[in-house]
């Protein structure tokens, strides 16, 4: 079973469906640092584009959430912590938008939910990788929020940079994010719309539960 949370940078999702996967013990899946890590090897290309392509079919990434972190190596490698840093998210819409990655990144998410139940979020879950997910949100902010929400999770992490850089990033990324040709950010029409502002993280967290709950009951 999958339940996916889809929006623009810095809405909310990963924080939230960690939080929601914490919470009614079920795992949890972030494919935005899937394409972080993908990110990562575009950059050791000095962005060659035909040379990444070919280093990413080679390339082993692994993951698992454990302890409310969801961990992610790069050929045995620990990046978890690499892959938040301004460069990457500096250059990860550009990567995300290559439908060759689009399709590597897509393919590995489809394995690992092969069983189990798994609540993820992303950008295009619900409306081009899991359209047949069992529960659907999409959340949104004022691109204010989100920018106060990514800065605090990246000093936290110890990564320094200056609201005026993270929200310029953020507002960029919506462009990139919601005009390109592949896959382009959405609403799925059977998404949950649940706007973050004005919520504290507790109220979005306990609404999106409810609905998860409800939805994993009827499974049992």
């Amino acid at each position: 079973m999958i339940i996916v949370i889809d929006g623009p940078a810095g809405s909310g999702k990963s924080s939230t469906a960690r939080a929601v996967a914490e919470q009614l013990q079920i795992q949890y899946l972030d494919s935005g640092a899937l394409y972080r890590v993908a990110t990562l090897v575009y950059l050791s290309t000095n962005r060659n584009r035909a040379v990444f392509l070919e280093r990413l079919k080679v390339s082993e990434i692994s993951f698992y959430f454990k302890e409310n972190k969801f961990q992610v190596a790069l050929n045995g490698e620990q990046v978890s912590e690499k892959i938040r840093e301004m460069e990457v998210s500096n250059a990860v819409s550009e990567v995300a938008s290559m439908p060759e990655v689009r399709t590597y990144i897509n393919d590995l998410m489809h394995k690992a939910v092969a069983t189990g139940v798994f609540i993820a979020d992303g950008r295009d879950l619900g409306t081009a990788v899991f359209p047949n997910a069992e529960l659907k949100f999409f959340m949104v902010a004022d691109l204010d929020d989100r920018a106060q929400r990514r800065l605090a999770e990246m000093e936290t992490n110890g990564t320094k940079a200056t609201i005026e850089e993270v929200r310029a990033n953020i507002a960029s990324r919506d462009e990139v994010d919601s005009s390109r040709e592949a896959d382009p950010l959405k609403q799925a029409e059977d998404a949950i719309l649940v706007n973050t502002s004005g919520l504290t993280f507790k109220e979005q967290v306990s609404q999106i539960s409810k609905h998860v709950q409800s939805v994993i009951a009827k499974e049992l």
